[in-house]
């Protein structure tokens, strides 16, 4: 049992060290997340088949191939509810997502079955069948935040049986190829 657990242990901090690795990898190659410091006060463009405006609730909802872009950063979906402050002009203060939501940056794209953009927080949160890739690099889960202002995302599993990664986190990551002397 000991040794399971030190192989286990040895193997974590194997996969930790590799991704390490290749985010310092790809740093070097000036391939820094996209996503850290986006303008979030950037304008927003909505395309879509459809809108319903609601006024009296602030909010517009979008429907059938729903396509949102601000600066470098892009949002597909079937339906997107934009809710809004009448305040001083038309606001958005937040973005929900649903069927099939793919999110894109230059560098990364993240898929799932729900997203929220809050823009006042700068949070994108994705929920339901999570995949982040980077490169050849990918990781999978349940639920994945991504703080626009940090750059930070962190993916958890969920519980068990909701997902096809079993209720954990799952990944795959690429090895610098390294030749013998």
């Amino acid at each position: 049992m000991r040794s399971m657990r030190g192989f286990g242990i040895i193997l974590a901090s194997s996969l930790l060290a590799v991704a390490a690795t290749t985010a310092l990898a790809q740093q070097k190659q000036g391939s820094v997340s996209a996503l850290k410091g986006h303008d979030s006060n950037a304008p927003v463009d909505v395309t879509a088949d459809r809108i319903e405006v609601q006024d009296r609730a602030d909010r517009a909802m979008f429907t059938g191939n729903v396509h949102v872009k601000q600066a470098e950063l892009s949002l597909d979906t079937e339906r997107l509810t934009v809710a809004y402050s009448n305040a001083n002009g038309v606001q958005i203060q937040r973005l929900d997502a649903a069927g099939g939501v793919v999110v894109r940056s230059p560098s990364e794209t993240a898929k799932g079955d729900f997203g929220i953009y809050d823009l006042d927080r700068k949070l994108i949160t994705l929920i339901g069948a999570v995949q982040l890739n980077r490169g050849a690099n990918q990781v999978n889960g349940s639920r994945l935040v991504i703080d626009l202002d940090t750059g930070r995302a962190v993916i958890d599993g969920g519980p068990p049986g909701v997902n096809q990664t079993g209720g954990r986190v799952t990944g795959h990551f690429t090895v610098p190829q390294r030749t013998k002397p």
